[in-house]
């Protein structure tokens, strides 16, 4: 009970901006549309702000039009169809289908392709239209739109940069729990508990493509804002570290994949193999707090992208202990990706020094010349630390 109540005062600390953003922007949406308008039954207008609001929070701002667009687009063809026809079941087939099909044309979410179906239900059967045509319900959802559009916009005005700061944190602490949860798994040799690891991991490209959208939604928002300009490059510098963790987050997944084929070995897991997943996974919150604090300026961004570059060192180490015991294959593949992730997670940090012969000289691997531009910015198909992400997962 307990952590249950630690846990909810946390979403309310996380989340409380949110609650109170939404709660202003439908009551305001109501507010002209019924009072400051007058049109009767304003449903649509509160309605469309929550929809628009909850749908382009971290979107870019075209993005958001587009969704204000198409929600009031959705409203006038249920209204057309509803004024012809009335309410009957061709009615709502119709009206449905037009919805629908006018959602996934924009690429809509499953949410709001929902929430839009259900509007347009709520039309047909609750408050079909009566008399003649008028558009009050689509005037009402660009209502709502627009005092969505404004809403969010205010928020980002004040701290433009703090949508990419908590989308970049999460992303951090998501790959590092998985490994958590990948290591806890090996630890108990539970391959349910590995193969959900493996779902979890086939499901973690999302949150880098949510950081990559937010840095996209930041970069405009910057634009648009000339004090702001000089932010500019901090959102470059995450752009390039969301590239590093794309490889990352696909290393992770073929390391899970293998720790499935290892629980089913039925064998004790080392050790060490658990204390180098532990390692790994502080060195990924380490750089996710670095980049946090490079973000809002702080001071303790070099102590953290150093104590990522040390932990991830230190996990490859540990690694390199398991060749001692003749590991089979799936351990083998383990420790190979525990040395890609470990490379592109200290490109991610921005480190100076070469990346591969650091890595392979904690690895225990011997010294060979490194090709000129090889230990650079990897190519976006033959990255030399992480080759092994091209095994399906």
């Amino acid at each position: 009970m307990r952590n249950w109540v630690r846990a909810a005062a946390g979403r309310v600390r996380r989340d409380w901006v949110s609650v109170v953003e939404a709660t202003v922007a439908a009551t305001v949406a109501w507010v002209l549309a019924a009072r400051v308008i007058g049109h009767p039954d304003p449903f649509f207008a509160p309605s469309a702000a929550l929809v628009v609001l909850g749908e382009t929070r971290g979107k870019r701002l075209r993005q958001t039009i587009e969704i204000l667009l198409g929600v009031a687009a959705g409203i006038l063809v249920a209204d057309v169809v509803v004024q012809a026809l009335g309410p009957t079941t061709t009615t709502v087939f119709l009206v449905l289908g037009c919805t629908l099909g006018l959602m996934v044309v924009l690429g809509a979410s499953t949410t709001l392709t929902v929430q839009a179906a259900v509007s347009a239900l709520y039309l047909v059967v609750v408050a079909a239209p009566k008399g003649s045509l008028m558009p009050f319900r689509f005037v009402d959802a660009l209502i709502g739109g627009a005092v969505a559009i404004a809403a969010s916009q205010l928020i980002v005005a004040r701290d433009p940069l703090a949508p990419l700061v908590a989308e970049a944190r999460q992303t951090f602490t998501d790959l590092a729990d998985l490994l958590d949860r990948i290591n806890d798994a090996l630890r108990r040799c539970d391959e349910d508990a590995a193969r959900a690891a493996l779902e979890r991991a086939r499901q973690v490209d999302d949150c880098v493509d949510r950081l990559r959208e937010a840095v996209a939604a930041t970069g405009e928002t910057l634009q648009l804002r000339v004090r702001r300009r000089r932010h500019i490059g901090q959102v470059r510098e995450v752009e390039a570290t969301t590239r590093q963790l794309d490889y990352a987050a696909r290393n992770i997944r073929v390391l899970a994949r293998a720790g499935v084929h290892l629980t089913r070995l039925h064998t004790a897991t080392p050790p060490e193999l658990a204390l180098a997943m532990n390692e790994l996974a502080d060195a990924l919150r380490a750089a996710g707090e670095a980049m946090v604090h490079s973000l809002t300026g702080d001071e303790d961004a070099t102590e953290c992208a150093e104590r990522a570059d040390a932990a991830a060192l230190e996990a490859v180490r540990i690694a390199a202990q398991l060749f001692e015991s003749q590991p089979p294959l799936p351990l083998i593949m383990i420790i190979g990706q525990i040395r890609a992730t470990a490379i592109d997670l200290l490109r991610a940090v921005g480190t100076d020094d070469p990346v591969l012969g650091r890595v392979d000289e904690a690895l225990g691997l011997p010294e060979s010349p490194t090709p000129p531009g090889a230990d650079g910015p990897p190519a976006p198909r033959a990255d030399p630390g992480t080759a092994p992400t091209t095994v399906a997962a």
